[in-house]
């Protein structure tokens, strides 16, 4: 599929580029001063001037060319928001001289996406998005409060009674016609109790300009209908949205207005006033508030038949792709309480389960399955009252049937997509491996009179000098952190490591060495041995004639000489 290849593309893509701060060694907030003497340090070692030979000077031309694009693009404040916001692809799409060199970090980003959009709408016009949901609504009343008459003794058979009392359709397909227009096909199709409807519109979407867009659709099913809709920005922090629609049913001729006035009240909220008008006519109030950790939402409306209040609240546990949610509502039709978590299962899947307890309407388990655009809505109808059973099984019954799917089905899934895009990376990144590694070996060649030179003077002074240096992926026994670890280097056969004690040994000053939080991958004289594996970087070095080890994760930072990585010798 086109998506899918593309996404590996991107994914693969970004695995495959160089991060300018790992390559010069500095921090992400690295002042220009250190960046600049980083640039000159390695200047120092890969200038083409330094080598006299002919083969070496053309190696050192090429890493050299790398020094100075991650120097040049880190020295310019304006070249490096842009990689910092949105990396090496900011930096190559096309329109980036409009964008003024004040813009903040996040204008940046919203400048890319715009520019991502337009790229997207030029490659992509003859794709369409489909979305759909559909919905099946059961009735399970009879597990806990089984309908009781004579008359249906001689018909009952002891087992309760569950039936579909319902299910709705609907699936929207759209075409781009052409960088402005947008058609929308949809069809919509419901049935309860036996009785069944449909409707099938179609829209055509109008981009007027960056502030605003019309949309007309018409439709026929329950009688001819003809709408208009548009969305107008009125400012920074304003925009204005309107539906209106007329149609000929069977009762007679029928029309309604919606409008939405909607507003930025602060840096995390939005506030909204809604009228509308046709079959059932309202007006309400709304205030939202979003934040990394959670969402806030309070509703008053007041209209005709009903009228309610409600106040939502979510809190978003990132770390587990998790949301807790609650909500409490109360009107003239009477009062619900609602809660339930949605879970993250994959990159394009949730699953969630709500419990809806309320009164005229008892007690609703809802679960739903999100996959990409397409929703997938269960509501089981448990009781028409509010027990405590209903309630508990309510609650208790997704809990054990998350943990037995998640322990049977989807965990075995997600460790199978993480071995699969391992090994699609392996296999993009081994057609580079054998450049990877001559890069590298040419860069510790160009080391060698660094080497030496750094190397003499520590031993002299009986400063830092590494005895050995390992990166990869290291076997159990060689990832221990401290002087626990075996100091003698064995390791199995199957190890994926490379010896970089010449790369090391040339970061060395004045008897101190520092690597910074970030991938050692991108070190010169380094490479990546183990694409998609977790990596370790496994020294040992002399410090006053005294032997230390440590070990470290790819990321993590590393300093040295410490006195808690000594070796006690006996």
């Amino acid at each position: 599929m086109p998506e899918m290849d593309e996404e590996t593309e991107n994914e693969d893509g970004s695995l495959m580029d160089d991060d300018y701060y790992a390559f010069l060694n500095v921090p992400r907030d690295a002042p220009q001063d250190e960046i600049t003497n980083a640039y000159r340090r390695l200047s120092k070692t890969f200038h083409p001037d330094k080598h006299q030979d002919p083969l070496r000077k053309k190696e050192a031309e090429i890493i050299f060319n790398k020094i100075r694009q991650a120097y040049e693009v880190l020295k310019d404040p304006h070249q490096r928001a842009i990689y910092d916001s949105v990396g090496m692809k900011g930096l190559e799409t096309e329109g980036w001289e409009i964008i003024q060199r004040t813009k903040t970090p996040v204008e940046i980003r919203e400048e890319y996406e715009r520019l991502a959009r337009q790229r997207e709408e030029r490659r992509l016009q003859q794709r369409t998005n489909p979305k759909g949901s559909v919905t099946v609504n059961v009735n399970a009343v009879d597990l806990f409060n089984p309908y009781m008459d004579d008359y249906d003794d001689e018909f009952d058979s002891g087992w309760p009674i569950i039936e579909v009392s319902g299910v709705s359709i609907n699936q929207s397909i759209q075409a781009p016609l052409t960088t402005r227009d947008t058609a929308t096909i949809a069809g919509f199709v419901n049935t309860h109790n036996g009785t069944g409807s449909g409707v099938i519109s179609l829209a055509n979407k109008r981009q007027i300009s960056e502030k605003g867009w019309v949309e007309v659709h018409g439709g026929v099913g329950s009688g001819p209908l003809l709408g208009l809709k548009a969305l107008r920005t009125l400012g920074k922090r304003v925009f204005i949205q309107g539906d209106s629609y007329v149609q000929y049913a069977n009762s007679g001729l029928r029309a309604g207005l919606d409008g939405t006035l909607a507003m930025q009240v602060g840096k995390s909220t939005m506030g909204y006033l809604t009228w509308q008008t046709g079959s059932s006519s309202s007006m309400s109030t709304s205030i939202a508030r979003d934040t990394e950790r959670t969402h806030v939402n309070f509703t008053f409306l007041l209209g005709v038949p009903h009228s309610y209040v409600s106040l939502n609240f979510t809190w978003k546990v990132a770390k587990a792709d998790l949301k807790l949610k609650s909500t409490v509502k109360a009107g003239t039709f009477g009062a619900e309480v609602s809660y339930g978590a949605e879970k993250k299962i994959s990159e394009q899947s949730t699953v969630s389960a709500t419990v809806c307890i309320g009164v005229p309407t008892g007690v609703t388990l809802r679960l739903r399955l999100t996959r990409a655009t397409q929703n997938y809505l269960i509501p089981i109808q448990l009781c028409d009252e509010v027990l405590p059973s209903p309630v508990f099984y309510a609650t208790v019954t997704p809990l054990l049937a998350y943990a037995i799917v998640k322990k049977l089905i989807i965990d075995p899934m997600k460790n199978e997509e993480i071995a699969t895009k391992r090994q699609r990376q392996k296999e993009t990144y081994r057609n580079r491996m054998a450049e990877k590694r001559k890069e590298a070996q040419a860069a510790i060649n160009l080391m060698s009179n660094t080497f030496s030179r750094i190397r003499a003077e520590e031993e002299a002074r009986r400063g830092l000098v590494i005895v050995s240096a390992e990166y990869g992926k290291l076997d159990a026994a060689n990832t221990s952190g401290g002087p626990s670890g075996d100091p003698s280097g064995d390791r199995s056969p199957d190890v994926e490591l490379i010896d970089v004690t010449v790369p090391l040994q040339c970061l060395v000053k004045d008897s101190k060495l520092i690597v910074h939080d970030s991938t050692k991958s991108q070190l010169a004289g380094f490479y990546d041995p183990c694409v998609g594996e977790d990596k370790h970087l496994k020294v040992q070095y002399l410090f006053h004639s005294q032997l230390h080890q440590i070990t470290i994760a790819d990321n993590e930072a590393l300093r040295i000489p410490r006195q808690s990585h000594r070796i006690n010798q006996t």
